[in-house]
């Protein structure tokens, strides 16, 4: 897969190859922000979770660095909050057993 922007990628937390995992997704979700997936497509990650013949593949449209910076992310550059708004998706997508994020 190409992308237009050279900081995309797709995430696929067990490691399946990208189009395999993009392939099986039968239900997806584009969110603009980090997070929006989680609140907005719950009932399909859900729906998803534990499954061998149901997989939620999600798309984050933005790249964090426009996050709020206060308390924790004070000193943050965009560079850095672009960062951690990655890791905070992996994350979730580890932990919701997505097929893919991108």
């Amino acid at each position: 897969m190409k992308f237009h922007n050279p900081e995309s990628e797709v995430y696929v937390p067990d490691d399946s190859p990208a189009d395999h995992a993009l392939l099986r997704t039968t239900h997806l979700a584009v969110g603009a922000h980090q997070d929006d997936l989680e609140i907005m497509a719950f009932h399909g990650i859900l729906d998803c979770f534990g499954k061998s013949d149901k997989h939620f593949t999600g798309v984050t449209v933005t790249n964090g660095s426009g996050s709020p910076r206060n308390d924790l992310y004070k000193g943050y550059t965009d560079e850095a909050m672009r960062k951690v708004r990655r890791v905070e998706q992996k994350k979730a997508a580890f932990v919701g057993e997505y097929s893919a994020h991108v």
